[in-house]
């Protein structure tokens, strides 16, 4: 049996053009949308291990603490059900806004639901900075996600649909660059606050997020909107103008005409997410479903927002936490540079099946390291050099997932999907993964507080399934024009028996032009 599946180059249209500064620059500028996503993701875990924050919120979960640390049992330290609902509040209003974010994304454009989601989470920053309960904290954390789900709905949509099908996987990656330079930020910015005298310090991480929030929503004003949005509504000599700008070349007519063939298909679709259900649209369904799945079950979210809480859970200090989060960050962007790089020259499905092993691999030496040390009982302690150890352990699993499941993750669904289903296809896509951040963030604690070290061994046991399931179910979409990608899913072993031979855009004028 054959794993993945390829489409030689012959059977695709090579359109004419170049990359030009404007489709650099508009990309990079759409790509911020990411700093929205990484910044709460590093922030939040951050201010939960500050001990002024818990006190105003939480002081239960001070208690709590005081008790594990005269029992010595460090799996338990911070389990708390009320402090993992402001972490992952965010999630469950990001998944309902996700639903919306596609309606909006299909009839409005990209570029209003990039806007929407700016504002969103500009009020929502400054809430949750001048927050003085529990209430208003929640409440701002919703208005947050709200902006999330719009931005993580909008954002990859926008890169792959403005990108040349050369450099797509580069450009597209520059969304999951911004979420790494965003949970940097948020490590750097919680290490300084958590010296501040007085106690406020947290108040200073959490209204910060004002920055990437302006940031997102001036770009997302100033950019145009992609030549396939503006087809979508109608305005077919606008959209080849934008065309020909973006590709820098007047001799666009071959992917032009391929946008005006996959614009006519859309309209035919009034229901999308009723449409995506038909077995012709199976292979994006089921990767739409299960990649954002998938990612989230690497288990990279307990490093990601819980790392400062699960540093000093393991043993370090209070300072000692935050900074191994900030070491951990500045792998995780350096390795999405590697991702940056190596996607469009080794493809998608190679640094899957590379990250995957390398994430089980430092998975287990993560979970055996912690079982050596604290047992079942956690009951235990790190020594300096085991303290080290177990971070070098934790930074190259985060490396691996940045370089693949993490960019990927977002890439893959975003360029999948045919033009009549792809505001839906994105929809299943952010709903799914904030499906499942919502339910990780809300029961990690619980689970590292009862399984123990055997959570690690958890998360590595669906590496391995994934990595299984790319191997022989997801087909090399490189250098593949997005309005002809199923060319590709066509000639997959196992996908091609659901595509009707009518659904491959563009396939009889390559085969013209080859004839003649």
């Amino acid at each position: 049996m054959e794993g993945g599946g390829f489409v030689p180059a012959s059977k695709v249209n090579i359109y004419e053009g170049r990359v030009t500064a404007f489709v650099i620059c508009t990309c990079l500028i759409a790509a911020s949308g990411g700093l929205l996503f990484g910044y709460d993701l590093g922030i939040s875990g951050g201010v939960t291990s500050m001990e002024p924050f818990l006190k105003k919120f939480f002081p239960s979960v001070l208690e709590q603490q005081s008790k594990a640390s005269q029992t010595e049992n460090q799996y338990c330290k911070f389990d708390s059900q009320l402090l993992t609902l402001f972490t992952s509040s965010l999630y469950l209003a990001a998944l309902v806004a996700s639903f919306f974010a596609s309606i909006v994304t299909r009839i409005f454009g990209r570029k209003i639901s990039m806007l929407a989601g700016g504002v969103a989470f500009l009020i929502g920053s400054i809430l949750n900075g001048v927050a003085m309960n529990i209430g208003v904290l929640i409440f701002g954390r919703l208005l947050l996600g709200v902006g999330v789900g719009f931005a993580n709905q909008s954002v990859p949509v926008y890169l792959s649909e403005m990108a040349p099908a050369s450099i797509r996987g580069a450009l597209n990656i520059g969304f999951q660059m911004a979420i790494t330079i965003g949970i940097l930020a948020a490590g750097l910015i919680n290490y300084g606050t958590a010296k501040i005298e007085g106690g406020w310090g947290w108040r200073l991480s959490l209204v910060l997020a004002v920055v990437p929030a302006v940031v997102m929503t001036t770009g997302s004003y100033l950019l145009p909107d992609t030549p396939n949005s503006i087809l979508e509504r109608g305005q077919p000599e606008k959209a080849r103008q934008m065309l020909q700008k973006v590709r820098g070349t007047q001799h666009v007519d071959a992917e032009f005409q391929d946008l005006l063939d996959a614009t006519e298909a859309a309209k035919k679709v009034d229901h999308p997410w009723t449409n995506i259900l038909q077995p012709r649209y199976r292979p994006q369904l089921v990767l739409c479903i299960l990649i954002p799945f998938f990612q989230q079950l690497t288990g990279i979210n307990v490093v990601m927002f819980y790392a400062p809480v699960l540093f000093k859970t393991l043993g370090f200090g209070d300072d000692a936490s935050l900074m191994s989060a900030v070491i951990s960050g500045i792998v995780n962007v350096l390795a999405t540079m590697v991702s940056i790089y190596s996607v469009n020259k080794f493809g998608r499905r190679v640094l899957f099946l590379e990250g995957g092993a390398q994430m089980f691999i430092f998975q287990i030496a993560i979970g055996t390291m912690i079982a050596v040390r604290f047992g079942v009982n956690g009951d235990g302690e790190l020594s300096r050099w085991d303290a080290n150890i177990l971070l070098l352990f934790i930074c190259a699993y985060v490396a691996a997932f940045a370089w693949s499941w993490g960019p990927l993750g977002w890439l893959v669904p975003s360029e999948i999907c045919p033009l009549e289903i792809r505001s839906a296809g994105q929809g299943i896509n952010v709903a799914v993964n904030m499906i499942f951040t919502f339910i990780i963030g809300q029961v990690f604690l619980s689970m590292l507080c009862h399984m123990k070290f055997g959570l690690f061994f958890f998360f590595a046991g669906f590496v391995v399934i994934m990595t299984v399931f790319v191997y022989y179910f997801l087909p090399e979409t490189n250098n593949v024009p997005i309005e002809e990608i199923n060319q590709v899913w066509k000639q997959h072993w196992f996908w091609g028996k659901y595509i009707p031979d009518e659904a491959l855009i563009g396939l009889s004028r390559s085969d013209e032009g080859r004839d003649t």
